[in-house]
């Protein structure tokens, strides 16, 4: 009995090992076989895909250190204040949305947006002197080859229902005919370019005759919308959007910098080659 243990244990000891065992060293940064497994779950891509999505990371990181990029801790906290801001929520809020979203502490957050900011950073050193504004014709031919982008509900009808029971709220989102008198409901025509983007943007995810997921009502309690109707779409206009595409497009020419920035830094890397997932 045992002998039969301690070859069970044996076995288990050298899965575990081949399980973390390093598949990628890039620049003496190894990636193990558990990061690539773990990266293919998050980002639900083949392994090849999750490899080259952590060989860029380890790049980033590289050359994160070797430009002397820092962010302190008080540029990740007004970064993650102002997040909450734009969903009208406090950062105490926010942190309990976050969390109860996407089952992420405050800690991990933080660790996230500074892993951000760090980022971009890097991405301004180094595309910087390799952009420049766009022209006036090169916005005008963007937004005459993507109108359908532009494109947006004139206007939600929606009930609104708050509780400060969150708990109350989702259980009568699970089921609309359980009474809730506790429950304030608003009926409301919300015009889209009334309300905060965030919002406007939740509701067009949103499917007809459905509930929106519970969100923070920026009064220490919460709410949900029901989506009523969704009125006819209607053009944004260049005026209202040329901002919008001045980005979209300095966001496209930073994009192609940075790929042909890191596929350079990858070919001249130091990358060495392991192991490979199935």
């Amino acid at each position: 009995m045992y002998k039969i243990l301690l070859t069970l244990l044996l076995i288990s000891s050298l899965n575990a090992k081949i399980n973390d065992g390093i598949a990628i060293v890039v620049k003496s940064e190894p990636i193990t076989l558990f990061d690539i497994q773990k990266e293919m779950q998050a980002s639900k891509v083949d392994s090849k895909t999750a490899s080259d999505i952590l060989i860029r990371k380890a790049l980033e990181s590289t050359e994160i250190k070797e430009r002397r990029i820092s962010v302190s801790s008080s540029e990740v906290y007004e970064e993650i204040k102002k997040t909450a801001a734009r969903s009208n929520m406090s950062v105490s809020d926010f942190y309990d949305a976050v969390r109860d979203s996407n089952g992420i502490s405050s800690s991990e957050l933080k660790k996230q947006m500074k892993q951000k900011l760090e980022s971009q950073k890097l991405y301004s050193s180094i595309a910087y002197s390799a952009m420049s504004e766009p022209s006036e014709t090169d916005v005008e031919e963007y937004y005459e080859l993507h109108k359908d982008e532009f494109l947006h509900p004139s206007s939600f009808d929606v009930i609104i229902y708050q509780s400060k029971d969150k708990a109350r709220l989702q259980e009568k989102i699970d089921n609309p005919m359980f009474y809730a008198p506790d429950i304030a409901t608003n009926e409301q025509n919300l015009p889209y370019d009334r309300v905060a983007p965030e919002l406007a943007s939740l509701l067009e995810k949103t499917a007809l005759n459905s509930f929106t997921p519970v969100i923070p009502d920026g009064k220490g309690g919460s709410m949900s919308f029901y989506i009523k109707a969704i009125n006819s779409a209607e053009s944004a206009g260049l005026e209202s959007v040329r901002n919008q595409i001045t980005n979209k497009i300095m966001a496209d020419k930073r994009e192609q910098v940075l790929s042909d920035h890191f596929a350079r830094l990858r070919h001249n890397a130091d990358i060495k080659m392991m192991r490979t997932v199935d």
